[in-house]
This record gives structure tokens, sequence and C-alpha cells, in this order.
């Protein structure tokens, strides 16, 4: 009489288990690059208002405003005459946990934005300073990061450094 088979075989279990660690040791770090990508993009959704009201403010006025204001992780009104009031904008910019600081500075002719992002990858990004500057044209503004010492290629993809 044949016998019936009732269970996997153990040769069967461990390709089963070397499959399943081939594919976690591809998709592991596939998902991290995700996540990053996901904190970059939100500190660039956290400056868009901010580019936005200067290039407003330049178009209207034919200069960028000039003084320094920085926000940072507690949210309070602009100072009356501040920056961020000139520009347009009521209250200082409401920062995710994954920036530190944005500080603005104003003279005629160009605008910086500098940038300190916090818990979004421990080596590499972490701590460093991102100095975007606006230049102003006759039809566009244009901004450029001009902080060379970053190495991250998704920091320099998102920056433009």
């Amino acid at each position: 009489m044949k016998q019936i088979q009732k269970g996997f075989t153990l040769i069967e279990l461990m390709i089963v288990v070397a499959i399943i660690g081939i594919l976690a040791a591809v998709a592991i770090p596939a998902y991290q690059d995700y996540v990053v990508k996901a904190k970059l993009s939100k500190v660039q959704s956290t400056l868009d208002p901010i580019k936005l009201a200067l290039a407003s403010y330049y178009q209207e006025n034919g200069s960028f405003p000039v003084g320094t204001e920085t926000a940072n992780t507690t949210v309070a009104a602009s100072a009356a005459g501040g920056l961020f009031n000139s520009i347009g904008l009521v209250n200082t910019p409401n920062l995710p946990p994954e920036v530190t600081s944005v500080a603005v500075t104003g003279t005629a002719t160009t605008a910086t934005l500098v940038i300190t992002p916090t818990k979004i990858r421990t080596s590499g990004i972490d701590g460093l300073t991102f100095t975007l500057t606006a230049t102003g044209g006759g039809t566009a503004i244009t901004w450029t990061c001009t902080a060379k010492t970053i190495t991250d290629p998704l920091a320099i993809k998102y920056f433009g450094c």
C-alpha cells in the first residue's frame, strides 16, 4: 500500500526560508530609502509656501524683502514688520518633526533659506545645513543649493546640491 505524504520535507522548508531571506535582503534597504524620500519630500513641502511667498513678493516689488527671521519647532505669530509678515505669512511656518529650523535672510537681490533637518537619516543628512539661494530674474526666480558638503544622493536629488 502506498503512503500519502502529510507535510513538508525539510528541504522544501529550507527552500522557502531561503527565498524569504533573499526577498527581505532586497526589500528592507528599498523600504528604508522610501522612508527617507518621504521625509525629504515633507521637508520640501514645508519650504514651498515660503518660496512661493518670496517669489510673489519679488514679482510685486522688484526685490526681495530685507531682513532675517527664523522659524523653529515652536509655532508663533510672525512679528509685525518681520520678514515672514512682510512676505504675507501671518504665522511662522509650522515645521514638521524632520526640520529643526528654517532661517530666511533677504537682501534686495537675493533670498536665502537655511534648513536644518533632523530625524531623517543619522548618517549623511541629519545635522547638515542646506542653504538654498533665490536669485530673481526677469520672468522667474531661480533656487540653487549653495551647500557643497552634501554627499547623500537622496539629499542631492531633493535639494539640487
